[in-house]
């Protein structure tokens, strides 16, 4: 009774058709990452924003900072930068009137750029 394996140009075969296989899925893998993040990114800064507005509707003053929106139960907890993977590097933007509280806006703090040219700190 005869044992029958792969011999090594098989092998190597295969693994030159998998190491082809990886280098065109890779880079598609990468860019679908910063397109995730920079969608969630902005899903972020929106709920943000709106959060802001409804404190602002509901108490007629913006917010100290953003813990308060979440002690206020405005928010559950302070949501991720996903670029900076971080809660503590979002810009608080005041208002120009510095009766109405501390945070009129939110931006992100994550340097560079996303994908449609834009820096990250302007949206």
């Amino acid at each position: 009774m005869r044992i029958r394996g792969f011999t090594l140009i098989e092998l190597l075969v295969a693994l030159a058709i998998i190491a082809t296989l990886l280098t065109l899925v890779t880079p598609r893998y990468f860019g679908s990452i910063d397109k995730a993040e920079e969608a969630t990114l902005r899903q972020n800064l929106a709920g943000l924003r709106d959060v802001l507005d409804k404190h602002y509707a509901d108490t007629g003053k913006y917010p100290v900072s953003l813990d308060e929106l979440v002690t206020k139960r405005y928010l559950r907890q302070v949501p991720q930068d996903p670029i900076t993977k971080s809660t503590q590097t979002w810009v608080l933007v005041p208002p120009e009137d510095k009766a109405l509280g501390g945070v009129f806006n939110v931006r992100s703090g994550a340097q560079g750029v996303g994908r449609d040219g834009t820096a990250y700190r302007e949206w």
